[in-house]
Formats: C-alpha cells, structure tokens, sequence
C-alpha cells in the first residue's frame, strides 16, 4: 500500500505519515512509495480512531475560532460605514435645512410664537378694490392684475361660458363681467388710438363752428335714372364713363348751386349686387335723394334702399323722375310710397317728393333749392380749424399712383403734409386730388377728394384722422394689426345681437330696441309677421321690423342686419351661398321657421327670458338636380351632382327653387348607379327619390340637413 493511499484511510495527510515515518527511522522518498506490513502497522497504531478524532476536534475548533474572527472583523467594517453613511446624512439634513429653511417642529414653534418669523416666508398680496388695464387684455395679464390663479380665472370664466386660453383676448365687457365676480372696479387705461378718437371726436366750440355744405345720396332701383339725374344737376356726362351706362363703384361729386351754396352728391349704384355700397353711403350722408322711376313705380331695390336710409337715420327726399314720358303716372308712385310710410307733403305728410325730369331738366332747380332748405332746418355745421378727420368711400391700387383712397371729409381741414391713419394703414399725403381730376392743396369739410400717400388700400367705410406725427401713425396702425391677428387666433370678432341672448342684454345693457328683418316665400307672410312680432312691444323694448320682403335671404339682408345689429326671421326661406357665408362672417343671428305662432313665440320667450333649448340646425350638404328620369313604380329620379358636404340617407332633406323652400321631407331612395348608398360626397353623381314628392325641376337645390338641440345662452 502506498503512502497517500494510508493517509486517505486513516484520515491524515500524506505529509503527517511521512514524517512520522521518518522520525521511526523507516526510508521513503514519497507519497508514492510503497509500505511494508511493518510500517503500516504502526502507522495504525498511531493513528488510531481516537487520535484521530482529537485531532480533528481541534482542528475544527481552530476553524471555527478562524471563522468568528472574520465574522467579527466583517461585523465591525459593516457598522463603521454604517457609521460613516450616517454622517454624511446628518450632514446633508444640516445643509437642506439651512437652504430650506425652519423645520416642521420649528415652524410650529413660530406659529406658537408669533414674534419668530422665517425670513423666506411670503404673505399673499391684497385683492386691489381698483385696477387701472388696457383693453383688450389677455387671460393671464389679467389674473395677474387680480391677484387670482389663472386656473381660477379660467373656472371663471367657462362659467360664463367663455371657454378661454391663457393667451386669449377679452374684451371689454368680458372684463368687466369678470372683474364684477371678484369684486373689484376696473377702470380702463385709454389707448393712443381711443385718445386720437376722443380728440377728434370732441364736441367743438359753438364760436368755431361754421355751415358746412350737404352731403347727399343718390339711391334707388337699377335704370330709375340716378346718374342720369346727377349728370343734369351737374351739366356733365358722368354717365358715359359707366359700363353699360350702370353705376359701377361709389362716385362723390361736389355741385356748386349759383347763389345759393354748395352740395356734394353721393352716387350709390341701384342694382341689388352693390346694395353693400348703399349701405356705406347711406350712412356718411346728410340727406338720401331716392330716385323713383315715374313709369315703373317702387321697385324691392327702392325699398331696400328706404330700409338703409332709415337705418342710418337719415331723412328721404323723393325725386319721382322721367315724368316726360308718356305713361309717367306720380300719383300711382306717390301712392305706392305711402304704403311705406312715405307720405307727399301736398298729401298731407311730411316727405318732400319732387316730379323732375333729366332728359328735360324739368323740376331739378326746384329740387336742389328743397335739398338746400332741408339742409338748413338740419343745421348742418363744422369746424373748418382743426385737423381733418372723415369716411373712405372707396380704395383702389393704381398701378401709376399705388394706393388712391377716395374720401369724405366729415370735419376739419386736410392739408397736403399730414400724418394720416386709415384704418390698419397710415401714411403722409402726397397729394390731394378733387372730383374733377385737378390737385388742390387743401379740402374742406363735406368735400370729397382723392388722397395720395396711404401705405395700403383701405377698406370703404373706415374712419380716417390726422395727427401730429409719424411716429404717433405707426404706433398706432401697428397696435390694429396686432389686435387683429390677435382676435382672428383667438376667434374673436364682431358679436351681435342674438335671440337667446336677447333677455341678457336687456338686464345688462337696457336696449330699448329689438330690431327684425323678416324674409318670407310670399309677402303676405311678411306683414303678418310684422303686424305679429311689432304687437309684442313693452315698455322695456320695442320690437321694430327695419326691412321686410319676399324671397330668399339675400347679401343685403345680412348686411343691413350687421350694420343695424338686427335678428333676421325667415319663413319658408333659405339663404343663398353667398349670404350664407357672410352670416357666419358677421355672426348674424339667423331664425329659420316654418310655422308663424313659432317664430313669434321665440320672440316672446326670448323677451321674458324663458326661452327653451333651441334646435339648431347643421346642413350636411346640397346637390343640383342635372336631370329627371321617369320610373313607373318610384315616380321622378333627380339625377343630382353633390356640390357641397355630403348627402346621408337617413337625414331629412328639402327642395329648394330660387331660394324659396318648396318641399321638406326624407329620401326615399339614394343610389348611386343601380346600388343603393348611405352617403355621397361633394363631386359625386347620384340619384335621388324625394319621399311622397314629384314635383321635381333642373336646376332645383336639395338640401341635406340635420337637427340638434343646443341649451339657450342665458
């Protein structure tokens, strides 16, 4: 048996029996040597069991005592970072301290001990009882100026129903609404633009005021003979510069009448396209001349044109013209004015009406003296010695000139050299040049007068002023343009009177007037409408019917009813394309009913401030009817081009014939080809079977529509 192999069985190293071998005086050179019986027999007796066992006790016990020391060295090296991290702790919470500030404990001392106060520590500043803004002013700007959180201005606010971002515009009542809610006056800061507008608008002294000449207007139907009613007063041939002999654009003129003063006449054109002109010259003009054909009698122009004249406030002459013809017949026309409130003086009313002729001259000095009598008992004034301030009747771009505006002087004097601001556009006046092409140095009040120098073509109708300086325009101008890109981000515009809100501005503002225009598919409608909704006037509002008339809603409806901040009632009729999209440009309140006691029940409850949820009604889409196909078993098929939007097959419809709704109903059928079809999108060709309804043309609207109720604004 070898050495390493006894060693194994008797549990020792091969080294212990080398050397014990060794001290035994018995030769081997390694684990690997062999022994004899002799030798391993002492080896058994020296390393017997129990030797053994003792030796391995205490080697254990040596492992053990090895194992406890590194235990407790580990032990020690854990609690001394233990130690060291909760150091650097300690030493953090010092310095977070120190920056923060006074502990929770502390803090409830200092509440305890009110003479101990933190340094940090910021009181919340008073609510003000009075603020100083300028407006319009932001959502933000003007939490600040409260004192509130913007979030709770916001509330605020959707409250109101105004769902407002931080950066979004108010508006003066809006602020004035909010500031009322926390308790807090606001007193607005003028701005350089509403300070110019104050100072030309001023009331001048009576010592400084002088007669200023009449500015008149020139209104009525298409070919009663306007222009060539102005060309005789004016012994010109303004006519022939016309296309087609028609009134294109707004033409101001200046008439010196010998002897008795000057008048400057205001050529508004008669066809019902340019009603919107009529409407501007109606409204910067002094006395309205309404030209009526003696041979054709009133005309739905002549009484749009009445309408816009009463709007403005201003009184009617009447000029009954081409009383040289044959069949000229005054008293038929004087008789149909009357039925418009319209009454000749010689018939015991108070409207001045003149028969004149401007082929013959017949009765045009007899009228140009009334105009001058009318003039006086308006006791027509100004001041000619301050800086000039007017209304643009028309702009243009001249490709020599650039930018022309054609303008009224209302007051004051313009002088070549003036700082001019019109509108979004200022500029310092390069020339002036008059009604006959010649330039003048200077115009005077009630003068019309072409102006050169405008950095742009302004809008007809804006307000122009003169300052003092450049700098004071550009300021100014620059401010508009950022109010307008402002209120056009945020939606802003124009509000109008509306139904629903009608009870509200009654409480807030006290309105004495509601003002209507009522359309109907048949005139008979119109007046009983009228007669209806006038009846409901209290003594907090009347109701007043400004223009009423047969046919669909036309552009001049809508803008009378801007210009007026008038409701406009239809009954049985539609707006056409372009009204349409001028009634959501201008936010007009548009009403449409199909019964009458509903439309004037909507006004009363409005007026009481119980008007229901209303159903507002969203138009899906309109087809053309191309062409009809005749089917035995489902009557007439439209052959229809959708236009617009879409048509969807389980809305309602209805048939439109120039503007004047004859049909509604539902479809009984939506093909497209031989297949049946839920929808059909703008561009596309279908087929259509109105349901119980035969009566079907080319050229015929349908209209696809759906309705949804939508809570009153109260």
């Amino acid at each position: 048996m070898k050495v390493h192999e006894i060693a194994k069985q008797l549990n020792v190293t091969s080294k212990e029996i080398l050397n014990f071998l060794k001290g035994e005086k018995i030769s081997v050179k390694s684990h690997l040597s062999v022994l004899d019986d002799n030798a391993i027999g002492l080896l058994h007796n020296q390393f017997s069991s129990q030797g053994t066992v003792a030796k391995d006790d205490v080697k254990e016990k040596a492992t053990t005592q090895e194992k406890t020391k590194k235990k407790k060295t580990k032990s020690e090296t854990v609690a001394n970072a233990s130690l060291q991290q909760k150091e650097i702790t300690k030493k953090k919470k010092i310095k977070t301290v120190e920056k923060k500030g006074p502990t929770r404990r502390r803090r409830v001392k200092e509440e305890k001990h009110p003479e101990v106060v933190s340094p940090r520590r910021k009181t919340p500043s008073p609510r003000p009882e009075c603020i100083n803004i300028k407006i319009p002013i932001t959502v933000g700007s003007l939490a600040t100026n409260l004192t509130v959180k913007t979030s709770a201005l916001i509330k605020t606010l959707i409250e109101m129903r105004l769902f407002a971002t931080v950066n979004q515009l108010l508006d003066e009542d809006t602020v004035m609404k909010v500031a009322k809610k926390f308790n807090v006056e606001i007193k607005k800061i003028p701005s350089q633009e509403e300070k110019l507008v104050r100072e030309h608008e001023r009331t001048d002294d009576e010592s400084q005021l002088q007669i200023r000449p009449p500015v008149v207007t020139m209104m009525g139907h298409v070919d009663h003979g306007k222009t060539s009613l102005l060309d005789a007063i004016r012994k010109s041939r303004v006519v022939d510069r016309e296309a087609g002999k028609i009134t294109q654009h707004i033409g101001a003129y200046e008439v010196t009448i010998p002897n008795k003063g000057m008048v400057t006449f205001l050529d508004t054109p008669g066809h019902s396209a340019f009603t919107a002109m009529r409407a501007r010259g109606a409204n910067i003009t002094d006395i309205v001349i309404l030209v009526v054909a003696a041979d054709d009698g009133v005309m739905p122009q002549t009484i749009e044109a009445i309408n816009h004249a009463r709007a403005a406030d201003t009184p009617i002459v009447v000029a009954i013209n081409k009383t040289d013809l044959p069949n000229a017949n005054p008293d038929k026309v004087k008789a149909e004015l009357k039925k418009h409130d319209l009454t000749a003086e010689e018939w015991g009313g108070k409207t001045i009406m003149v028969n004149v002729s401007a082929k013959t001259g017949k009765g045009i000095d007899e009228l140009l003296e009334l105009l001058l009598l009318e003039a006086e008992i308006l006791e027509l004034k100004g001041n000619p010695d301050r800086l000039a301030q007017g209304t643009v009747i028309e702009g243009k771009l001249s490709k020599s000139l650039g930018s022309v505006a054609n303008v009224l002087i209302q007051n004051g004097t313009l002088h070549v050299g003036n700082i001019l601001v019109c509108g979004r556009f200022h500029g310092k006046i390069r020339a002036l040049r008059n009604d006959k092409g010649k330039n003048v140095q200077e115009a005077s009040i009630s003068m019309p007068i072409e102006v050169l120098g405008i950095n742009g073509v302004p809008e007809a109708g804006e307000k122009f002023y003169v300052v003092n300086d450049e700098r004071q325009a550009r300021y100014i101008t620059e401010k508009r343009l950022l109010d307008l890109k402002e209120r056009s981000l945020s939606g802003g515009g124009v509000r109008h009177l509306t139904l629903e809100g009608l009870y509200d501005k009654i409480k807030e503002s006290g309105i004495k007037e509601l003002k209507i225009i009522i359309k109907a598919d048949v005139q008979g409608s119109v007046e009983v409408l009228k007669q209806s909704l006038e009846k409901l006037s209290t003594e907090k509002i009347k109701l007043k019917v400004i223009h009423g008339g047969a046919g669909g809603i036309s552009e001049s409806d809508v803008i009378l009813a801007a210009a007026s901040d008038a409701i406009i009632i239809g009954f049985h009729v539609k707006a056409d394309s372009k009204a349409q999209s001028l009634l959501e440009r201008e936010k007009v309140d548009f009403k449409y009913y199909k019964i009458i006691y509903e439309a004037i029940n909507d006004v009363r409850l409005a007026m009481e401030g119980l008007l229901e949820p209303t159903i507002r009604e969203v138009v899906l889409g309109k087809a053309v009817i191309q062409q009809l196909f005749k089917a035995s078993k489902l009557g007439n098929i439209a052959g229809c081009v959708v236009k617009k939007g879409r048509l969807v097959r389980n809305q309602r419809v209805r048939l439109i014939r120039d503007n004047v709704v004859i049909y509604e109903g539902a479809l009984n059928s939506l093909k497209r080809f031989k297949d049946d079809a839920r929808e059909v999108s703008e561009g596309y060709e279908c087929g259509i079977v109105l349901a119980k309804y035969n009566d079907i043309k080319a050229g015929d609207v349908i209209e696809c529509f759906k309705e949804e109720k939508v809570a009153t604004k109260l």
